[in-house]
């Protein structure tokens, strides 16, 4: 199994969270994972709407969201479980991640959610 790569907090740089978060599937998953205020499974999130995400691209958009810094994974058997780092990303470039999550809010049908951490984190 190959190690998953987690950046230090100060090896996250700005470019890579704005790459991560430029596809719309990912900005999708990285706000799911952020309001879930836990831990949550590959699959928990692998449905966005009314369209569910392959598991090959799904395992993508995660790679690219971990090594951008934004999440953490780990292993418990054959299941990946993340987590947000949100509290780490704000305080390192603070109001980045709520820029980016409410640009695309905004731009979502009535009733999305804006930025922000549930209220467990």
């Amino acid at each position: 199994m190959r190690p998953l790569i987690h950046p230090a907090i100060e090896d996250v740089r700005p470019e890579a969270i704005i790459h991560a978060l430029s596809d719309p599937n990912r900005a999708a998953i990285f706000a799911k994972i952020m309001r879930a205020g836990c831990v949550q499974a590959c699959s928990a999130v692998a449905a966005l709407g009314d369209r569910v995400i392959p598991k090959s691209s799904l395992s993508n958009h995660f790679k690219v969201l971990r090594e951008a810094g934004l999440i953490r994974s780990e292993r418990h058997g054959v299941e990946l479980r993340n987590h947000s780092r949100w509290a780490e990303v704000e305080e390192r470039f603070p109001g980045l991640l709520p820029a980016i999550i409410n640009a695309y809010a905004s731009n979502a049908p009535s009733g999305a959610q804006g930025a922000g951490p549930s209220k467990g984190e």
